[in-house]
């Protein structure tokens, strides 16, 4: 399965008011293991962001002058999440922004190009109800490192989504281990899953001796179940 871990940064809080994107970052995981072919973007945003997402993401209107509009960017984007299960905290926020972008260059919705969309926000709220759930309270409940966070930026929110999908995920999978370690199935689905056999014949096993005291004790703890059921006891020792 392939996953691009998506985060987005915005003149605003609107997308429908007219505010943009100014920075997309994506990271991508196959099977559970993260390829390190990531996808990074400044955008142009043709308008100044508010006072308020400036201090979010410190994207200047003289840094995002001189970056691609989104338009000259669209093509490389859709490429490259093409047929790929978004992974997004807080889906509707960052899609919409993405939608909007995309209708303004007659292309359909991102959701016709890619394979699906996960929202973490919503299983976060699943696995820990009543709980703050933002991307720094799951990045400290599930001791993901956040220190370099200082701004949001867009890659830097991707790849710390990624580590908390991980950790939220782990041993939903199957539990079955090849011998490098990680899970056999890839992160399908058990039943999906094709297993390596091992030949246990290359281990030494070492084989336990009982003493004569362990085995002394081990009759009187049969003799006694023997009594206890007036000699109807199934198992014998040999």
């Amino acid at each position: 399965m392939r996953q691009i871990f998506f985060d987005t940064e915005t003149t605003g809080l609107y997308a429908e008011g007219g505010d943009r994107l100014v920075e997309i970052g994506c990271v991508e995981m196959v099977n559970r293991q993260l390829t390190g072919n990531n996808l990074h973007i400044y955008i142009n945003p043709e308008r100044s962001s508010h006072e308020e997402a400036l201090k979010v993401h410190g994207l200047t209107d003289e840094f995002l002058s001189t970056k691609p509009k989104f338009a000259e960017i669209a093509d490389q984007f859709i490429e490259y999440v093409s047929g790929a299960e978004l992974v997004i905290h807080n889906a509707p926020f960052d899609l919409g922004f993405v939608n909007a972008e995309m209708k303004r260059l007659g292309r359909p919705p991102i959701h016709d190009v890619v394979a699906g969309v996960r929202d973490t926000l919503l299983m976060a709220r699943d696995q820990y109800p009543g709980k703050a759930n933002s991307l720094d309270a799951l990045c400290r409940r599930l001791e993901v490192d956040n220190s370099n966070r200082s701004f949001h930026g867009a890659l830097l929110d991707a790849e710390l989504l990624a580590q908390v999908y991980i950790n939220m995920t782990r041993g939903q999978d199957s539990l079955v281990i090849d011998e490098s370690g990680a899970s056999s199935n890839g992160g399908q689905a058990a039943g999906d899953a094709q297993f390596e056999a091992v030949d246990f014949s290359r281990f030494a096993l070492p084989v336990l001796v009982a003493s004569e005291a362990e085995l002394q004790a081990h009759e009187k703890v049969l003799a006694e179940l023997d009594k206890a059921s007036g000699g109807k006891r199934i198992w014998q020792a040999h």
